[in-house]
């Protein structure tokens, strides 16, 4: 099942061309990552999935429809389907965590207070951080604010997770249990997961597929899992960064990706109803 659909998609400031011809699906269950040197676009890209820009071409559909092309209403549905783990976890200060993990069920209204703050606590639990639900952010580490972050962003079980660097700032060990965390949730809701990163071992780690964004040519130059792309990919600048090897001097400058050419991908599309 698809749950997101981007295609053709091209992302401008005024003039300046930051990437064209993004083209990807995401299906349900599967741990996208969005890969890429710094500057090259990969956070701009997470903030046009998410609706906090609009795009200067193509399409960014949920569910089949239209993000851009549908009401405010209609968006306001989309979007209760997305949580969001922000770089710097984006906790409010003036709440504990259980506040902050029941604030997105409070906006939506669907669940009564005691109702709410059961779930609160079954999420904080998930990231062990339960007995910390009183606390407020500036009492936690960096890793504990960033699995707080997540706890909120799976507390309205919504079927696609965004997270932004989710690993940035992290010692290894706080960086490997965030992975795991992400498999666990993966796991327990069968939720789908979108993340931006550039920290190698989380990407081996997690990633069932993504695509490669390229800052010189400005278009994606590969699509795959990390793994496939380490061990299989044509160009020498996606080698080079999967492998931490010195980027070329000057590499080819290739079309805008349309569509994978790994036989394990292919197999997924042809299996996909």
């Amino acid at each position: 099942m698809t749950l997101l659909a981007v295609d053709g998609l091209e992302m401008r400031f005024g003039d300046r061309l930051i990437q064209a011809g993004i083209s990807f699906k995401v299906e349900k269950g599967t741990i996208f990552a969005i890969m890429g040197g710094s500057g090259c676009g990969k956070s701009t890209l997470l903030k046009h999935l998410v609706g906090l820009l609009p795009p200067v071409a193509g399409s960014v559909k949920y569910n089949g429809v239209d993000f851009w092309a549908a009401n405010d209403d209609e968006r306001k549905q989309m979007r209760a389907g997305f949580g969001m783990l922000f770089q710097s976890a984006a906790l409010w200060s003036s709440m504990t965590l259980l506040e902050n993990v029941c604030l997105p069920m409070e906006q939506q209204g669907k669940l009564g207070e005691a109702q709410r703050e059961a779930r609160a606590h079954e999420v904080l639990e998930w990231v062990d951080l339960d007995k910390f639900a009183g606390f407020y952010p500036s009492d936690l580490s960096g890793g504990m604010k960033k699995r707080a972050g997540l706890a909120r962003a799976i507390a309205t079980e919504p079927p696609l997770l965004f997270l932004d660097e989710p690993s940035a700032g992290l010692d290894p060990i706080s960086s490997k249990r965030l992975d795991d965390l992400v498999l666990d949730i993966r796991k327990r809701t069968g939720a789908a997961v979108v993340f931006v990163s550039h920290e190698l071992p989380s990407l081996f780690a997690i990633a069932d597929d993504g695509i490669f964004l390229d800052a010189d040519s400005k278009t994606p130059i590969a699509h795959g899992s990390p793994t496939e792309l380490r061990d299989h990919s044509g160009h020498p600048t996606v080698r080079a960064f999967l492998r931490r090897e010195e980027p070329p001097a000057a590499a080819p400058v290739s079309a805008p990706f349309s569509s994978p050419v790994t036989p394990a991908r292919s197999a997924i599309q042809t299996a996909t109803p």
